[in-house]
């Protein structure tokens, strides 16, 4: 397990693998005392929960995936990916998502000027832009985690005033979906799915005190819609949010791939449940692991782009 200042998961997690007391696998945190270009780690798998914010992490990640490590989730994709992409493979596949539109920085990236935009109209098309998102809206980074840089918007106004503090951060600009139900769902090995009840609007540590209840027909229209999201990414671990507008689920954040899993967070059933799951499933990809070989999950969208084939 290779984690940052959480406990309560990664703790619960190596526990539990060695409660199993399975020949031959053993958990633990990892440990990093020098990073050899070309050379394996002691570890079949890799669980990663904290590269996201320690570039040093994901290069070592990435020679260790090189090198025959099972690496949950895979470094490389977790590197290209970003939420706006999400969005418009969404498109391609058949989830609903809200309106969306990509924005460049609101200052000029480090190293650049003016002249590196000569591409880039000035204005932009805000008229078409605000005519297609409509208002109320949301901001947030394009390739943001969490709720950091989160703004929810009424008019025009409020959004030049806010998208000017924004600095260097590329945001997208989305339709506000009025939701009559929202569910926060974990996806594990693109098959095990927990689908929870969340209020977003509620105080954080309050977010999983919900009482939605769907129905059986609702519940397999998400779970539908989690692992068809999940394979085309080939996320091993990750969390899809859906918004419930007039019975439609609508994917509004599904590039979690280390999401909260604090039991104080969660609460007691579901952090159960995802410790259970992942160690089962940090198991199974032990005991599958060909040393030296590429042991890594990728995505529908990457198989089938090198087969040439459509998505849909």
């Amino acid at each position: 397990m290779l984690h940052g200042k959480e406990r309560s998961f990664p703790e619960a997690f190596v526990a539990r693998v060695n409660s199993k007391k399975i020949d031959g696998i053993i958990a633990e945190p990892v440990n990093i005392d020098k990073v050899m270009q070309g050379e394996a780690t002691d570890y079949a798998v890799i669980f990663d929960r904290i590269s996201q914010d320690v570039p040093f992490y994901r290069a070592y990640l990435k020679n260790a995936a090189l090198c025959g490590t099972t690496v949950i989730n895979n470094p490389f994709w977790w590197s290209a990916d970003e939420k706006f992409f999400n969005n418009c493979l969404a498109t391609k596949i058949g989830v609903p998502v809200p309106k969306t539109v990509i924005l460049p920085s609101r200052d000029l990236p480090a190293d650049t000027s003016a002249e590196s935009f000569a591409n880039l109209a000035y204005p932009l098309d805000w008229e078409g832009i605000f005519k297609y998102i409509g208002f109320p809206a949301y901001m947030k980074p394009f390739a943001g985690g969490g709720w950091k840089s989160v703004y929810q918007l009424n008019n025009m106004d409020e959004f030049f005033e806010k998208h000017a503090e924004t600095g260097q951060l590329v945001m997208m600009l989305q339709e506000e979906i009025k939701f009559d139900e929202y569910y926060r769902c974990y996806c594990i090995g693109g098959k095990h799915v927990r689908i929870m009840p969340y209020e977003p609007r509620n105080p954080h540590h309050l977010r999983y005190v919900a009482d939605f209840k769907p129905s059986a027909e609702r519940y397999k229209l998400m779970e539908d819609i989690v692992l068809r999201i999940c394979q085309y990414l080939g996320y091993d671990f990750n969390t899809v949010e859906l918004a419930l507008r007039d019975g439609v689920p609508y994917a509004i954040d599904f590039c979690n791939p280390a999401p909260d899993a604090e039991v104080t967070s969660v609460g007691a059933e579901n952090f159960e449940w995802v410790v259970e799951t992942s160690a089962n499933y940090a198991i199974e990809k032990a005991q599958a692991n060909k040393p030296g070989e590429d042991n890594l999950t990728w995505g529908e969208y990457v198989k089938r782009s090198v087969n040439h084939q459509k998505l849909y």
